[in-house]
């Protein structure tokens, strides 16, 4: 598995104004696209082993939007986790602490190491944490994660400079700029660890961030679907890579230590 370095979540963020962010209007035919698709009653996909997946929501995103997504790793045999990591609009830090703490109540739950599944900024939030606790993680799975550099709609710089504003506010004078070296920011700076399978999936339609930036240097561990950046949590094609992704990278049960 390739591994490669990100870079500063805030230091090489550029705009990207040729994106075709009047797509994302058509979010909703992903949604309809997939309750008409079989994978979306566990038809043609494998099944679920009980192991924990934590869902990780994107930025201004909170976990109800990925209930879909949850119920439907419920009905293939996991135990999804929702990330309880509020609104994803605060310190990567502080997001990235409260995520920590989800992972490791599934980890211990289930006796073995998690699969991360993340949207857009949930998946930079997931990959960090993998980075850094990869004895934590079976898998990472990003959907529309601009993990090799930010380069995004001006909307979004935007809203994100927004954010920043308010975390200035709050004595946090680094976060979301190139001078931060939080836990969280160092983490999507490392190379990712090899031991840990990612997929990374993306689509050129994607009207949010520049699709390019958000694939691996593994060209096995990508897949393209059709579709919107925001529907990706919701696309047909995504959920099939998703539950071929869980089934390949299934870890075993770790009995507890002796006491």
């Amino acid at each position: 598995m390739a591994t490669a370095a990100s870079p500063s979540f805030a230091r090489d963020r550029q705009s990207a104004p040729s994106l075709p962010i009047w797509r994302e209007g058509l979010a909703g035919l992903d949604w309809l696209a997939l309750r008409a698709a079989p994978v979306f009653y566990g038809y043609g996909v494998p099944r679920g082993d009980s192991s924990a997946a934590v869902l990780v929501p994107g930025f201004l995103g909170t976990d109800w939007y990925l209930m879909e997504l949850y119920g439907w790793l419920a009905r293939l045999g996991y135990r999804p986790y929702l990330s309880r990591i509020g609104r994803n609009a605060d310190c990567l830090d502080v997001l990235s602490g409260r995520l920590l703490e989800t992972v490791e109540r599934a980890r211990a739950s289930t006796g073995r190491p998690v699969h991360l599944i993340g949207h857009s900024l949930g998946g930079m939030l997931a990959r960090s944490l993998a980075t850094r606790r990869p004895d934590l993680a079976a898998s990472v799975i990003t959907l529309g994660s601009p993990f090799r550099g930010i380069r995004s709609h001006p909307f979004v710089l935007f809203a994100s400079d927004r954010v920043r504003a308010q975390i200035r506010r709050d004595d946090r004078p680094d976060c979301y700029t190139g001078h931060c070296r939080c836990p969280a920011v160092s983490g999507l700076e490392t190379s990712f660890p090899a031991s840990v399978p990612q997929l990374a999936v993306f689509t050129k339609t994607d009207g949010i961030v520049d699709w390019r930036v958000c694939v691996s240097d593994d060209a096995a561990a990508n897949v393209e679907v059709a579709g919107t950046h925001v529907g990706l949590v919701a696309n047909p094609g995504a959920y099939r890579a998703i539950a071929h992704h869980l089934a390949l990278a299934r870890r075993p049960v770790v009995p507890p230590a002796a006491s």
